[in-house]
């Protein structure tokens, strides 16, 4: 049979008082009014049909059922304590299964995880590494960093990391030699080369968008490779094979690393951007509420790595010694 208990508001304002001997103490403990504390007592005298307390002007003292059921009404909110507790470190173990697309997952998300793994060892993550919005309870997923320009269901909450432009990338081997890319209308003698997988976003604008944007004329925006994933068109501009318009967050790894380089540095903005995903009734699972606070944080913390990528480079550049031909030896006078 079901047990008729009190409510638990003032079985727990009269836990406190009781520990206390003092309603307002009591009060400033569980962060409410003195005389809240005063009702949910008498609520509960009154339910039980007995008095817990004997009232003096200054002072409280408990009576001989007051100090009867004390023991046990403490010893039931440290077991409640300790079941809200356990329930938390059993919701820690299992694996944070994240959702990201595999081109920011690659060049962003990776080499951050391990950060993450120091901060909260109690939690693994899973990445699933798929391109749109998941469907988070058929795809057992606990939280998505998805990019688009969508409009989000009431259901999810919807945090932004960071915008996104595009920007042209080629391989440093095009900025040498007399033929080189100096200008944008020297894209007319260069392949053009496409990600299909950012293309397939109608928000995304193409090479078309590009050159119209910053006025270049002359060059045919159809023509060129193709490729149906983002690793593939950076592996083809990093080889030489054409001049690419890529993400300029998924491009500063590449630039840092000196494999791409950007021949100019005219960004078109997206309508699209990176953002955080979770269903909003999720939002106070500890796992979810840990990564989404330390992820936010990271971002904020890496607002332009292109402009950073390109500063280091060309600090990089000023400082490396360059090879100088040998002196001719002199003839003996």
């Amino acid at each position: 049979m079901a047990r008729k208990l009190p409510p638990l508001k003032a079985l727990r304002a009269f836990e406190a008082a009781a520990r206390h001997l003092s309603f307002t103490r009591a009060a400033e403990e569980l962060h409410v009014t003195r005389a809240a504390i005063s009702q949910q007592v008498a609520l509960l005298e009154e339910q039980l049909n007995t008095r817990l307390f004997v009232r003096l002007n200054r002072a409280l003292r408990l009576t001989e059922a007051g100090r009867a059921c004390l023991p046990e009404i403490q010893q039931g909110f440290d077991l409640l304590g300790s079941g809200v507790e356990r329930a938390v470190q059993e919701e820690m173990r299992g694996a944070l299964v994240v959702s990201c697309s595999p081109s920011l997952a690659s060049k962003w998300l990776v080499s951050r995880l391990d950060e993450f793994g120091r901060q909260l060892p109690g939690v693994d993550v899973r990445l699933h590494a798929q391109y749109g919005l998941p469907d988070f309870h058929d795809d057992e997923v606990d939280v998505a960093i998805h990019f688009g320009a969508d409009a989000f269901a009431e259901e999810l909450s919807a945090d932004l990391l960071f915008p996104a432009a595009v920007v042209p990338l080629c391989s440093p081997a095009l900025l040498q030699g007399r033929e080189r890319l100096r200008k944008p209308a020297d894209l007319v003698r260069f392949r053009l080369l496409h990600d299909e997988a950012l293309n397939q976003d109608p928000d995304h604008p193409g090479w078309a968008n590009w050159l119209e944007a910053f006025a270049v004329d002359g060059v045919d925006a159809s023509r060129g490779a193709h490729f149906s994933h983002t690793m593939l068109a950076l592996d083809a501009a990093a080889e030489g094979q054409g001049v690419l318009l890529a993400i300029d967050r998924l491009a500063a790894p590449e630039v840092r690393a000196g494999r791409l380089a950007v021949p100019f540095d005219l960004r078109l903005p997206l309508r699209a951007a990176y953002r955080l995903v979770v269903p909003r009734g999720w939002l106070q699972r500890p796992k979810v509420q840990l990564f989404r606070d330390w992820l936010l944080a990271s971002a904020a913390a890496d607002p332009d790595p292109l402009s950073a990528a390109l500063a280091s480079r060309s600090a990089r550049r000023r400082t490396e010694p360059r090879d100088r031909p040998p002196r001719p030896a002199r003839e003996p006078e």
